[in-house]
């Protein structure tokens, strides 16, 4: 069997820190998703008005910053990086959220156990860029991933695909405009360019690692 394609880079940087490998430890298999069966979002969290998926949520900043302003709204998040998912861990303890799942590892993976249209909303916010054309098979936004979009996203539920790498801006939305079942929302360049009003910066945003300014393309599923 051929092995898949990673879209990350590493898995871990410094060492965490003894509170969060505690969280990791303790918190995280509390409030994480199942290992190898079908993964509900309406199970994982039942009795919310609406699920969402983050991939790859980095430091967490958007991810639990979404679930504190929306406490009614159920959001799983999926991130390969176990720096990454710690400090998630911190800001979830810290605010007292309830209302996310975590998983360490591959976002691919875990949609493929979501059943059909259990999402009302997919975030990819700045992944790990590929910007060299021989790396793009590693982008995250692929035609195989464009359709579990679409097969996992609920009519009228939204994509949000945002990046700062000029390269992988022009291959997400040509893949994306593409895909049967999207419909792109920009009405005007300003639509892309200018953060949506419910976007949350993130500290890896105001870095400006990228080589031009973030554009967010917004897409619905038709």
């Amino acid at each position: 069997m051929t092995e898949r394609l990673r879209t990350f880079g590493r898995t871990k940087s410094r060492t965490l820190s003894d509170r969060q490998q505690a969280l990791v430890d303790e918190l995280l298999p509390k409030i994480g998703i199942p290992a190898s069966s079908v993964v509900d979002p309406a199970k994982l969290l039942p009795g919310k008005t609406k699920h969402i998926l983050e991939i790859g949520f980095g430091g967490g900043e958007h991810l639990s910053g979404q679930a504190a302003h929306h406490p009614d709204i159920g959001y799983v998040g999926v991130e390969p990086f176990i720096n990454g998912v710690a400090k998630a861990l911190t800001q979830i303890e810290e605010g007292g959220l309830e209302n996310v799942r975590l998983h360490e590892g591959d976002a691919r993976e875990v949609m493929e156990r979501m059943p059909d249209q259990c999402l009302d909303r997919i975030f990819l916010l700045f992944p790990d860029p590929w910007p060299k054309v021989r790396h793009a098979k590693r982008r995250f936004v692929q035609d195989e991933t464009a359709a579990e979009f679409v097969r996992l996203l609920k009519p009228g539920g939204q994509l949000r695909v945002a990046t700062d790498v000029k390269a992988y801006a022009d291959h997400a939305l040509w893949i994306l405009r593409q895909t049967p079942g999207l419909e792109w929302q920009a009405r005007s360049a300003a639509d892309w360019r200018q953060p949506p009003v419910d976007h949350l910066t993130t500290r890896y945003e105001t870095k400006q690692l990228g080589d031009c300014a973030p554009v967010f393309f917004d897409f619905i599923r038709v």
